[in-house]
């Protein structure tokens, strides 16, 4: 099997989920092109993207710019996966509680940007996750918490009682960086699990 990846590359860790969805593809035995989406045009293409983690309002602002907003909203509506992280998290959600993001609406939640602090209180935690048999080790830098979900989205995982991975439909979003670890298997299952 054969599909195409976008990795939204206006701002933030792309480099890194470039490497992590090349690993996912291996170890789900399939054959991969992951493309960097900067402009409008390429989203069509894509089998899943990846909304990586960044600056919220920046990110936003050039999915506007680049008229790549409506084209993300319009893969996630035909059904296609999107893995949401860290600030892209903030991106898709309904409510970013920031008038400053123009939100995707693509997840019904509610978001507060910065929850864990700042750059000093980044950690590392394994984080049990729904549909992996071992917990993942979950990277958390100046990580949005997830404040309220709505009844069509089901928490995968929460960190002090407090959701930190979400799914509703074909998206998949993510307070913490699982591309920061070099274990793949959050992407395998946001992204690749409907193609097995």
């Amino acid at each position: 099997m054969t599909l195409t990846a976008g990795v939204i590359a206006v701002q933030g860790d792309v480099s890194e989920h470039v490497a992590a969805l090349e690993r996912s593809a291996t170890a789900c035995g399939v054959d991969l092109t992951v493309q960097r989406v900067r402009t409008a045009g390429t989203v069509p293409s894509c089998d899943m993207l990846v909304l990586p983690g960044g600056e919220s309002t920046t990110i936003s602002d050039l999915l506007v710019t680049e008229k790549i907003a409506s084209e993300i909203v319009g893969h996630v509506e035909a059904g296609n996966p999107l893995l949401a992280t860290c600030a892209g998290l903030i991106v898709v959600s309904r409510d970013p509680r920031d008038e400053r993001v123009h939100t995707l609406d693509c997840l019904d939640i509610s978001v507060d940007r910065n929850a864990f602090g700042r750059q000093r209180d980044s950690f590392e935690a394994p984080l049990p996750i729904r549909g992996l048999e071992r917990p993942f080790p979950a990277v958390f830098i100046r990580a949005p918490l997830i404040d309220s979900v709505g009844p069509s989205v089901e928490v995968l995982a929460a960190w002090e009682d407090r959701p930190v991975a979400v799914r509703s439909g074909s998206v998949v979003a993510t307070s913490f960086h699982p591309e920061l670890t070099h274990d793949s298997r959050l992407h395998e299952l946001a992204l690749f699990e409907q193609f097995s």
